[in-house]
């Protein structure tokens, strides 16, 4: 079904006798299952995402929607899983159609109206991508992913406009992107307080590179003996030399930010009135070359990172707060995904999902009910070549969770890794050649929950270019 004739059966909300539930969707980039207090964080200060989970639950078995950033924004943005979405390469500015059916078209017939702030990943300026013409009224931040990676750029897109930020000219540690989207966050819950509201804040922290003001990164200074200092491809040392130091100050931000809504939403007294989550799109970053001793503790029990399709990779932090609506202090193993969180907000808004996605709401698990688990959960990561618009032939870096079993293609072409996640949560002992039968019977289902992707179009790479640094 396409997007338009979706939108025209879709069921406006019925007059409420009070404003239907806010939505806040705080996504950070890149940071691990384990970085924040609640999820085991011994150094990093996480007060504010701790208090969602002190306040609502804390999901064990949350996972985004694919090991990197595009596939598992599309995968949550169209609540198909990596075998069925729109974007399933990486490049950097591969974009959504028209077709697609997004989050915020699904809620606007109830009256939302929805702003994305931080990086949409999902269209650059120009196509038909962009998130004002996928259902959101406004947005404040990056569109192409490798924009993205950097914390001072010369500017940021407002809307289809550029912001400029002069201060940042020549490469110059001027003005912090983030502290920008951060304000427009806040600007955008003030200024729709008085009618549903879905906010999607996708900040960029902690993706590389590690940067951070200082006042950030004072904190942690001196705490990691020994530290490093990170270099890039092009052999340029970052000019914050303690990355350990900045990484924390980075995570720490973030969960300043957290409270800085939070406290909005009470001197606004909107907080009982608004479902707000917490996550991460996606595992931490890389382990060789960041933390190989994992000394911040950051992945957990896990094996893997970002880039992996193992635990390491894919599981994620999810927290969420609803106050009257979930019981504090809960903790749930109840599996999950990204492909989940259209549904679930189409379910808290009280209109319809399109029908022929793989999720399904799991608002009965939020709220404290049982409900059935999915039959299973899906991730995939193909190799596109965007010169050639060829996909890479053969079978992709798969995984698919099949309740506590997991079968692993950990790259493309490699034979498949059998793991119990009950007994084996950190993935060490492979199971295949002990279990043929479940073996066989887990590569069908990875067969049978994919379609053949359709091709990657994007735009120039400017991000590429080196325009300016």
């Amino acid at each position: 079904m396409l997007r338009r004739q979706f939108l025209s059966l879709a069921p406006a909300l019925a007059a409420p006798s009070r404003k239907a539930p806010n939505i806040i969707w705080i996504m950070a980039d890149d940071m691990a299952w384990a970085d924040a207090g609640c999820y085991g964080q011994k150094i990093i200060q996480t007060p504010n995402i701790d208090s969602i989970a002190r306040d609502g639950i804390r999901c064990t078995d949350a996972y985004a929607g694919c090991t990197v950033c595009a596939p598992s924004r599309s995968v949550l943005m169209t609540g198909l899983h990596g075998g069925h979405t729109a974007v399933r390469s990486n490049p950097g500015g591969v974009y959504i159609l028209d077709a697609d059916t997004t989050i915020g078209e699904v809620l606007r017939p109830a009256g939302y109206r929805s702003g994305c702030f931080g990086k949409w990943g999902l269209g650059d300026i120009g196509t038909e991508g962009v998130p004002w013409k996928q259902g959101f009224d406004t947005f404040f931040g990056y569109l192409h992913q490798a924009h993205a990676h950097f914390y001072y750029p010369p500017y940021l897109y407002d809307n289809d406009k550029q912001f400029e930020l002069p201060q940042n000219k020549d490469r110059k540690l001027g003005s912090f992107a983030h502290d920008f989207i951060e304000e427009r966050t806040l600007r955008f819950i003030r200024e729709n307080k008085d009618n549903p509201f879905f906010c999607y804040a996708a900040w960029t922290m902690p993706h590389w590179e590690p940067q951070v003001p200082e006042e950030s990164r004072a904190p942690y200074r001196g705490k990691f003996d020994p530290e490093f200092s990170y270099v890039d491809k092009a052999g340029r040392q970052n000019p914050q030399p303690e990355t350990f130091a900045t990484y924390a100050g980075m995570v720490a931000r973030t969960d300043r930010a957290v409270g800085r809504i939070l406290a909005l939403l009470r001197e606004l007294n909107l907080a009982e009135n608004t479902l707000v989550f917490f996550t991460s799109d996606n595992g931490g970053h890389s382990r060789r070359s960041f933390d190989p001793q994992n000394r911040l503790g950051n992945y957990g029990p896990f094996r893997g990172h970002k880039t992996t399709m193992y635990e390491g990779g894919l599981r994620v932090p999810m927290v969420a707060r609803w106050p009257g609506r979930i019981p504090a202090g809960r903790v749930t193993d109840y599996p999950w995904m990204f492909m989940d969180a259209l549904p679930t907000m189409a379910d808290v808004a009280n209109t319809a999902a399109p029908r022929n996605i793989d999720g399904f709401s799991v608002l009965p698990t939020l709220l404290g009910r049982k409900q059935k688990p999915h039959d299973s959960l899906y991730w995939e990561m193909p190799m596109y070549n965007a010169k050639t618009a060829q996909w890479a032939p053969g079978a992709p870096a798969q995984a698919l969770r099949q309740g506590n079993w997991k079968v692993v293609r950990p790259e493309a072409k490699a034979p498949l890794e059998l793991y119990n996640l009950k007994a084996d949560i950190g993935e060490a002992t492979d199971l295949a050649t002990r279990e043929p039968k479940r073996l066989a019977a887990l590569e069908k289902s990875l067969t049978a929950a994919r379609t053949a992707p359709r091709p990657q179009p994007q735009p120039d790479h400017r991000w590429f270019e080196k325009p300016w640094w």
